[in-house]
């Protein structure tokens, strides 16, 4: 769950994905240029954070706070002072004797009005509470947690309360989403100035539980002079820009050719098909062994199938198709690589996925000027030459190289897929579940995309609508079931999210 906290006087962050750096420099530029002074930012985070905790959990009576040496724990120490003045009993827990900066001032305030400090130590135990509070890190770490700290997380994981982080939960790479070591999950993480990227990708969902945004009553201004590192895609993107006339036939909607399907995998061209005729194209045919047709022709009429046995066969297919998918179920034989083959060189828009990532991966080649690759990280990694690890160890990086070597649009699939274009533009969706983590998912979303292109949308507009649609789909056909959600249950709900209905 996505929600803004208000306080922005002009613009509007809600969809700026941040470095953590460029957060930094949003911090020195308000400070600077703005004159807010640095404690002033720290009261406005721990005032946002304590006002959270009330709203998501208003019957706690008391918390423990853990605090950290620099300013993670200075908005942790003034949000006890603020918990302590509501009447709560407040139990603070620190990794060290001293703060820096404006953090020591919080802990001398915290002090000063009788509040007491528990040092973290080897022995030390977090007490029972309604609720715990993480400060201890925030957004500065980005390797494993080693030593005392390390042990302080490891306890707050067997906290058996709920858990509200500060910014981002500690353990957590805030710019990668990734956990290298132990890190404390959260049920809440309130996230001050602008969102981390981390929070949206790889381990960050499974770290943050439901986020907020705290902008700290921060003017739009200083917003519009820092370019956000990637865009946040939220529902309004599946708006298909223009509603369609009444006089209209299937010509004015694209033709999708889906190539694929060898001996034992037509349903990965089955699923295909069908998505590109529910994100709206006109026409689709399906080139595949020909032993599949019956079956295909069986279950979805709709779908022109042609059985073929090499390049010459799909010519004529080709030359009628306004856009290719090219990949599901296409296997890596010498039937597989020759219909490959004779797609690319068509020039035909291009949605590669699957196997066609595979073949290109073991014959680099250029590819069609309007293209679109949907690599999952595996897929990444061997069209990079690198390892998985390091493709999720910094999925922004990867799918920018992605974009930039191919000179494609690229969907990264996974948690929070990306969406890259060659000149560095990512787009981030949080939206999907771990149902959506079964067979036929990647070959729905490559016909979702064919489909969309065969309408006339750009490549850009095209990946991103579709990449929403498609986990929007997901989220609505899983609900709270997602274990067993198939491929096929999203083909209702993807109908209702691209004709703009919320349900």
């Amino acid at each position: 769950m996505l929600r803004i906290i208000p306080g922005m006087q002009t613009g509007n962050p809600s969809i700026a994905l941040f470095s953590v750096e460029q957060v930094r420099r949003l911090d020195r530029m308000a400070i600077s240029d703005l004159g807010v002074a640095g404690a002033e930012l720290m009261r406005r985070a721990a005032t946002a954070a304590f006002a959270c905790l009330q709203e998501r959990w208003p019957d706690a009576r008391s918390v423990v706070v853990i605090a950290g040496n620099g300013n993670n724990g200075g908005d942790a120490f003034l949000l006890a002072s603020l918990a302590r003045q509501a009447g709560m009993s407040v139990t603070v827990i620190a990794l060290g004797d001293r703060s820096s900066g404006d953090a020591a001032t919080a802990r001398e305030s915290w002090l000063a009005s009788g509040g007491e400090v528990v040092l973290a130590t080897a022995n030390a135990r977090i007490p029972v509470a309604d609720l715990l509070v993480d400060g201890l890190f925030g957004t500065g770490l980005s390797r494993a947690p080693t030593g005392p700290a390390a042990d302080l997380i490891e306890q707050m994981e067997r906290f058996p309360g709920p858990r509200l982080a500060l910014d981002v939960p500690s353990g957590l790479d805030a710019d990668r989403g990734t956990a290298p070591g132990i890190a404390m999950h959260a049920d809440a993480t309130i996230s001050f100035v602008g969102w981390k990227r981390g929070l949206f990708c790889a381990d960050g969902p499974d770290y943050c539980g439901a986020v907020e945004l705290a902008t700290l009553e921060l003017p739009g201004s200083l917003y519009q002079r820092m370019p956000a590192d990637a865009e946040l895609l939220d529902e309004h993107c599946v708006e298909i820009p223009g509603a369609r006339r009444r006089n209209v036939n299937k010509g004015n909607f694209g033709h999708v050719l889906v190539i694929g399907g060898d001996r034992s995998m037509a349903g990965a061209v089955r699923l295909a098909g069908e998505a590109a005729l529910r994100a709206g194209a006109g026409l689709v045919s399906v080139a595949t062994r020909a032993e599949n047709a019956v079956s295909i022709n069986a279950a979805r009429p709709e779908i022109m199938v042609h059985g073929v046995d090499g390049p010459q066969s799909i010519a004529l297919l080709l030359n009628r198709a306004s856009v290719v998918a090219l990949g599901p179920g296409l296997g890596q034989t010498s039937w597989a690589h020759a219909l490959w083959d004779g797609a690319l060189r068509a020039g035909k828009p291009l949605v590669l996925d699957a196997d066609g990532l595979n073949l290109l991966a073991a014959k680099p080649q250029p590819l069609p000027q309007a293209s679109v690759l949907t690599p999952h990280p595996g897929e990444a990694a061997r069209l990079l030459g690198c390892e998985v690890k390091t493709i999720q160890s910094d999925r922004f990086s990867a799918v920018r190289e992605l974009a930039a070597r191919y000179s494609a649009v690229v969907v990264l699939k996974g948690a929070g897929s990306l969406v890259a274009d060659p000149d560095g533009q990512v787009s981030l969706c949080p939206f999907g579940n771990p149902g959506m983590a079964s067979a036929g998912m990647g070959d729905v979303l490559t016909g979702v995309l064919a489909g969309l292109l065969a309408q006339g949308l750009g490549l850009r507009d095209a990946a991103r609508i579709g990449v929403v649609a498609h986990a929007l789909a997901g989220d609505r056909a899983a609900g709270d079931c997602p274990r067993g959600l198939l491929a096929s249950d999203l083909f209702a709900p993807l109908r209702a999210c691209l004709n703009g209905a919320s349900s």
